[in-house]
């Protein structure tokens, strides 16, 4: 299956799209740092780029008649500052939002699927026109603007367009699923909530749903707090266990007397995806890449960094100083340390042989922006698997048609 990448960034979705089965067949980025660290993992032969046909700039100057129409899948995050929280919130307003430039895209090659993410401030009741208005684009990508137009009239006439169903009768349209995920609920230890929007061409017939969550806050408090399993499995001793925190101890109780999880796993924790890693200023980190101290980090009002014994808060790419003040872990004693940028990479779920390039802010950028590779791989996997099934589909049509 062929695919092609947007926005890449450090590569953490597109290479969770090559994971899942995907050749791309360009991948691009504007963003020369980003570039920068792709391009010196496919010198090191790292084996999940190393054929990746980069192309570092815009993606509206990239030659797309050089695509051939009708690809699998088309993957990207568009910018997210338009919408972020930590953002100036202009959203249609804000030279960033690169929607328009992505559904052209769309337009362009007539994927059979898209997998388009973002940050869950494009939820946000003051852009609940503008995703609407992105969701129907997307929708409906053969509606162009007209000359002059404003965004809210040919938000209408999208919206008249949903009503005909005409678009979608003639196989021009895509059935589009938006959803608000958790990373931690898909096994990455992180609380790390994006909008994922996946698209699939009218005409291949095919039913989607976002994959099922694998992981829960209950399963992890009922192995800590009522089986003690995960301290056991850490070598944490009865006197070495924190204090069950207040606001979950209604909820441990419950869990205690009526314990049914139905096979959910535990959310993966920061002291489960630094098992193995010493602290970045002992020798032994040198046995890492980028496992390099930061030092600096402390506590202030709205930063207070990420409890050892839950997943990780969300890292965050940040433009004020020192990027990220929650993109710190709150120590055993209460001390607290910047996560080193391969720990930061462990929690968005990068192999350790994948090395990032660049100064502390740059990787941190980077890791921060990413979409956590493993949440890619699970997303792609399941587009992957309607997308063949609707292929077989077409065959047996094809086969029964010829004896028929």
């Amino acid at each position: 299956m062929k695919s092609v990448e947007l926005f890449a960034g450090a590569g953490g979705l597109a290479m969770g799209v090559s994971l899942a089965g995907f050749e791309s067949l360009a991948v691009v980025e504007w963003d020369r740092w980003a570039c920068d660290t792709i391009r010196e993992n496919q010198k090191r032969g790292y084996p999940v780029v190393a054929g990746w046909p980069l192309w570092e700039g815009d993606v509206r100057g990239f030659d797309w008649s050089s695509i051939p129409e009708g690809i699998d899948l088309l993957a990207g995050g568009p910018p997210c500052q338009p919408f972020s929280m930590g953002g100036k919130h202009r959203a249609h307003g804000d030279t960033r939002d690169m929607f328009p430039a992505t559904v052209e895209v769309v337009r362009t090659l007539r994927p059979k699927s898209f997998i388009i993410e973002n940050v869950k401030g494009l939820t946000r009741s003051s852009f609940a026109n503008y995703y609407q208005y992105i969701l129907l684009q997307l929708e409906f990508p053969e509606v162009t603007p007209r000359k002059d137009e404003c965004w809210l009239d040919h938000l209408k006439r999208l919206q008249a367009e949903k009503t005909s169903g005409a678009l979608h009768a003639s196989g021009l349209a895509y059935n589009v699923v938006p959803t608000l995920v958790n990373a931690a609920d898909h096994g990455v230890p992180q609380k790390r909530e994006r909008v994922f929007i996946v698209g699939f061409r009218s005409d291949l017939g095919v039913e989607w749903s976002f994959p099922r969550p694998t992981h829960g806050l209950d399963a992890l408090l009922h192995s800590q707090w009522v089986t003690g399993e995960y301290w056991d499995r850490h070598g944490v001793s009865q006197r070495q266990r924190p204090t069950l925190p207040a606001r979950f101890e209604a909820r441990v109780r419950n869990l205690a007397s009526s314990f049914a999880l139905f096979g959910e796993k535990p959310w993966r924790t920061v002291r489960d995806a630094l098992v193995d890693m010493p602290n970045p200023r002992q020798r032994a980190a040198g046995g890492f890449l980028n496992h390099v101290f930061q030092g600096g980090a402390k506590v202030y009002p709205g930063h207070t960094g990420s409890p050892l014994d839950l997943p990780a808060k969300t890292l965050k790419a940040g433009d004020h100083g020192v990027p990220g003040g929650e993109n710190m872990m709150v120590l055993a004693n209460g001390d607290v340390r910047y996560f080193s940028v391969r720990e930061s990479a462990r929690l968005q779920t990068f192999p350790d042989g994948y090395v990032f390039h660049g100064s502390w802010t740059e990787t941190m950028r980077q890791l921060g922006n990413a979409v956590p590779v493993a949440l890619g791989r699970r997303v792609a996997a399941s587009v992957a698997a309607r997308l063949a099934e609707s292929e077989l589909r077409k065959r047996a049509c094809f086969r029964a048609s010829r004896f028929a």
